[in-house]
């Protein structure tokens, strides 16, 4: 079993120690070498960060793995010094690195100069104290939006660097795909096996449900939710034409520590359910409403941007690894999220 060893005293930093003999001992051979592994998770109280959390709580860590999950409390990734301070600290063996600035089409579009500059000094000081204290391996988190906007589709691990992203959001795509470059170049330099996925939107549990800068998919929960207290209608930004491929968190988390005890290379893998689940913005809007039960008008605001039209992504690469993979269906990871953010409103971020 996974035992919670508890809240460490004077931060806000959570460590899991497993003691379960009954599991297979999980060692690390990249480089040749056999160790125990300290995973150390940057980002740790966000949405991706509290569903690995919440999956090694229902299913155990396996044995010879402790985890530490920082936040922002901990440390400020984006001054070196702090970064190196907490790596010197818990000593990791592996990083899960999911700490950057993020935000919806809106805030992306008014903040592209902050988003680039932010997430470039987190993933640079990041892997670097990570090669500085001898970290075995890293797994970054990329996302869809760092592909062309000019492509073929599907898109594929391939593609990222073959033209320049969408303008509402270049700063962070392009801060993102150089997630890619630094994990090729410590690579080639130091035999570094330090990788990254690319989930395509993302939404579960603990989301940032902000009306003005979250992600579509908590975005309209929370407004769905607030026109039913309210009595008003639903009102959708854009024309809700755009389709979409979203996981959910915890179908995330799962495959982020497959990545991290299995996966062998450098080059990055696409984490996504397949290019048949992609809905449009409207028939999410839709499942949002029924999980919701909102019996109200909806009303979709076309002088809104739509942003990015698609971004449809094979998980191909994907599926040679693990055919078997079921994705949890996406009206029912709605209604668990929908369930979770009504049962947590008052602590819910938003």
């Amino acid at each position: 079993m996974c035992m919670l060893a508890g809240w460490l005293r004077g931060t806000s930093l959570c460590s899991f120690v497993s003691t379960d003999t009954e599991i297979g001992r999980s060692r690390s051979k990249m480089q040749g070498e056999t160790r125990m592994m300290r995973v150390m998770v940057t980002g740790g109280s966000g949405l991706v960060g509290k569903a690995i959390e919440r999956v090694l709580q229902e299913e155990g860590a396996r044995e010879g793995e402790e985890w530490i999950f920082l936040t922002s409390k901990d440390a400020n990734l984006m001054d070196l010094e702090e970064t190196r301070a907490v790596f010197q600290k818990h000593r990791p063996t592996h990083v899960i690195h999911l700490a950057a600035m993020v935000g919806g089409l809106f805030k992306n579009m008014r903040q592209n100069l902050d988003f680039w500059r932010s997430n470039m000094y987190i993933n640079d000081n990041v892997l670097q104290t990570a090669h500085e204290v001898d970290v075995v391996k890293v797994v970054s988190c990329l996302s869809t939006c760092i592909f062309p906007d000019k492509t073929t589709y599907p898109i594929d691990e391939t593609m990222i660097h073959n033209g320049p992203p969408h303008d509402s959001n270049f700063g962070y795509a392009y801060a993102k795909r150089m997630i890619d470059v630094h994990n090729r170049a410590y690579f080639e330099k130091y035999d570094r096996r330090y990788t990254a996925v690319i989930p395509t939107n993302v939404f579960g549990p603990h989301d940032n449900f902000n009306i003005e800068d979250g992600h579509v998919l908590p975005g309209l929960i929370h407004k769905t939710y607030k026109a039913q207290k309210e009595g008003t209608a639903l009102h959708v930004w854009g024309s809700g034409r755009p389709l979409r491929q979203f996981i959910y968190s915890l179908d995330l988390a799962r495959l982020f520590l497959w990545v991290l005890r299995e996966y062998d290379e450098v080059d990055p893998i696409i984490l996504s359910v397949g290019e048949e689940d992609e809905v449009s913005i409207k028939e999410a809007a839709n499942v949002v409403v029924q999980a919701l039960e909102f019996k109200g008008e909806v009303v979709y605001d076309t002088s809104k941007a739509d942003g990015q039209f698609k971004k449809t992504a094979s998980n191909t690469k994907l599926r040679k690894y693990l055919p078997e993979f079921t994705f949890t269906p996406f009206p029912e990871a709605i209604k668990k999220t929908c369930d979770w953010f009504v049962d947590n409103y008052d602590i819910a971020r938003k």
